[in-house]
């Protein structure tokens, strides 16, 4: 595809949002419901689209080129579209996060400032492997009225396809919204040329490593709100429930490992029991984890593999994890802050000031308390779906639902207002908030 068929595509995404903004809330609704009711429908397309990428997904296993655990993110069968359509229903039951009135000042009388929240505008997400992002993203962009072009990862082409045809047939078919607000990629060498697009697409979301982050923000104009790696920790702090810490660490690393918000690093309190940190290597033994120990873990339990310091700033996406053993609950967030990724960590602990602290200054987008890094994610915040889970400081933080994917912009109103009158001291400002 050549650069002039990304900018015809970009083009029609930004017609497309324009097209968008006449749109209520309603009509954006019809064409959610028109998507979810599609996507039932073309159920067996989907899974037989899906086939043939996890059948190319074992012949990249036995290749060495993925792990089992990675294949694992391809996967969109029945259980996995309902919930996407699940998802869907929950996008449609939130408020329209646009035209609402976030601030009102009266400057003057008869002269009115509003800022009012409203789409970003034309919005391109790269991502890898999870098939479920295309109607996850499709959905909560096109309820806060931005047109979107996505570019999912080769290892699920087959159902990434269908899901952006089905959408884009849904959309069709409704009429509601113009069918080209969402928008389907299909070779990576198009990422390069969408990267040029600066006069058409207003935000870039990646999703992915932090190689590939890196190469986009350095490659455009655009902004680009990152969704980075994800080395979480789960810190056992010498006041914890020993049945918390295990409940906790086990479904942080085994309830899926091949996501961003699984632990990738568990930090235990020297002044902890050893017979809870037996316990915890035993159970994550049993649950089919590879350990990696600290030499201080090691000393310990001998028949642990020693751990590298590249291991500390290491995303496994597997059923491994490494251990480290930190003299106290300030150690622990030193460790954080400088080898994770600000994602998601949490803390296990009954002393109520150990997690007050813990929470200050540990410096990332999510800080839990005896609950599991895994609960890091927009569904289950309650944000219906997640365009991406940001590590990133400014505009949006954590999980990114609607509100992350809108704007604001001021609206004046006046009655022949003018500047000279004010300069002049005829007439003077009262900036009353209504």
């Amino acid at each position: 595809m050549s650069t002039l068929d990304i900018n015809q595509i970009a083009r029609r995404a930004k017609d497309a949002y324009l097209e968008l903004l006449g749109c209520s809330e309603a009509d954006k609704n019809e064409a959610l419901r028109a998507i979810a009711r599609r996507l039932s429908e073309r159920e067996a397309e989907v899974i037989g689209a899906n086939r043939l990428d996890l059948e190319a997904a074992q012949q990249a296993i036995h290749a060495g080129e993925m792990t089992v655990a990675a294949s694992k993110r391809l996967i969109c069968d029945s259980k996995k579209l309902k919930n996407v359509i699940d998802g869907i229903g929950q996008v449609i039951a939130l408020p329209d996060p646009t035209g609402r009135l976030l601030e009102s000042t009266v400057l003057d009388e008869g002269l009115v400032l509003d800022r009012i929240s409203c789409a970003l505008g034309v919005v391109g997400v790269i991502f890898e492997s999870r098939p479920e992002v295309v109607v996850q993203v499709s959905s909560l962009l096109l309820k806060a009225g931005n047109a979107g072009i996505l570019k999912g990862g080769k290892e699920a082409r087959h159902t990434n396809a269908v899901l952006m045809e089905t959408i884009r047939d849904a959309l069709e078919k409704a009429g509601s919204v113009p069918r080209d607000a969402l928008q389907l990629l299909s070779d990576r060498r198009q990422i390069q040329e969408l990267l040029a697009c600066d006069d058409s697409v207003d935000l870039l979301i990646p999703r992915g490593s932090k190689e590939l982050i890196k190469f986009i923000q350095a490659n455009t104009k655009i902004p680009v709100l990152g969704h980075a790696e994800g080395i979480c920790h789960v810190f056992i702090h010498r006041a914890a429930d020993p049945e918390k810490a295990l409940r906790v660490v086990i479904d942080s690393k085994t309830e899926y490992p091949a996501v961003c918000n699984a632990v990738e690093t568990i930090l235990i309190d020297q002044a902890a029991p050893d017979s809870l940190m037996a316990n915890l290597i035993r159970a994550l033994q049993q649950s089919n984890v590879s350990i990696l120990g600290c030499p201080r873990i090691v000393e310990k339990f001998n028949h642990l593999e020693k751990a590298s310091e590249e291991d500390w700033s290491t995303e496994y996406l597997d059923l491994k994890v490494s251990l480290k053993i930190v003299d106290d609950l300030k150690q622990a967030v030193r460790h954080i802050n400088d080898y994770g990724s600000h994602h998601t960590d949490a803390i296990v602990t009954e002393d109520r000031q150990a997690a007050e602290q813990f929470c200050r200054y540990v410096d990332s987008a999510g800080v839990f308390v005896n609950a599991s890094t895994r609960f890091s994610d927009g569904y289950r915040y309650g944000l219906g779906a997640e365009i991406g889970i940001s590590t990133n400081k400014v505009h949006a933080r954590g999980p990114v639902g609607l509100d992350g994917v809108v704007t604001y912009k001021y609206q004046l109103r006046g009655e022949g207002h003018i500047v000279a009158d004010y300069n002049s001291n005829r007439r003077r400002f009262k900036w009353l908030k209504r």
